[in-house]
């Protein structure tokens, strides 16, 4: 058995846009519904939600029937945590608050088996199909993506240096405690912000690091995905459900 493609890396570096969406609801049924609504990629948050380990290996294992690609937040920038997803079949982390190239260098190492990296050897994990991926150790890493979440002032600042660590294949500009960092928490929408952020993407595309970006607001993010963002997710899915429930009960 040959170690499945991970799609969204391999769209990562042909530099094609990928839009996504966000799933913070665990239901199966839920799961199932945002993979199959033709998004390319899907983002699977352990970070922000309750989900736990076996949590996040069933969505897997919902997703894994639709040709949506999956993306796992983790819950910190932790070897440990990083470990248990990659071993339950994540493919492509997504690691949040990640400020230096320090930072992002350790999640890195915890991306790769010895001795490029210390994450742990485990034979017999779903990772490996339990066993049965020819030669899985040696070619883990291949089908393996790595996006660091740079979301303060300081990541903003050491951007460039981020961006060269080598082994990090996508930085994602979180606008949310981007915002909170600046001194304006839960205003996305402030100029100063904004333009933080369209200044990273800018960045990024110059240095030819792929880059991603979330937001509700449709023109942002169709002004991101025109400045050079190639995986952008332009919903969540809680947020679509509660204004389809307000305005459903406001034209009554």
């Amino acid at each position: 058995m040959q170690n499945p493609e991970n799609t969204f890396k391999a769209a990562l570096k042909a530099g094609r846009s990928q839009v996504g969406i966000w799933n913070s609801i665990s239901e199966p049924s839920v799961v199932e519904m945002l993979a199959g609504a033709g998004f390319d990629w899907m983002l699977i948050d352990a970070e922000h939600t309750p989900l736990s380990d076996l949590a996040v290996m069933q969505t897997l294992q919902c997703v894994a029937a639709y040709p949506t690609a999956p993306v796992v937040r983790v819950v910190a920038n932790d070897t440990a945590a990083i470990k248990r997803l990659l071993d339950i079949g994540a493919q492509t982390l997504m690691v949040p608050y990640v400020e230096t190239a320090q930072q992002a260098q350790a999640a890195v190492d915890a991306m790769r088996y010895g001795p490029e990296g210390v994450r742990g050897f485990a034979g017999l994990t779903r990772a490996s199909r339990y066993g049965q991926v020819a030669g899985y150790g040696q070619t883990a890493s291949d089908q393996l993506c790595l996006l660091v979440q740079v979301e303060t002032r300081t990541g903003i600042q050491n951007l460039d240096a981020i961006a060269a660590v080598d082994g990090v294949d996508g930085v994602f500009i979180g606008p949310a405690d981007l915002a909170a960092s600046m001194g304006h928490p839960g205003n996305t929408g402030h100029p100063e912000v904004v333009a933080a952020v369209e200044g990273a993407v800018a960045r990024l595309k110059a240095l030819g690091m792929p880059s991603g970006f979330l937001s509700l607001d449709e023109a942002m993010n169709a002004r991101c995905i025109e400045l050079g963002t190639t995986f952008t997710a332009v919903g969540v899915d809680i947020a679509l459900l509660i204004s389809g429930v307000k305005a459903l009960r406001a034209r009554f």
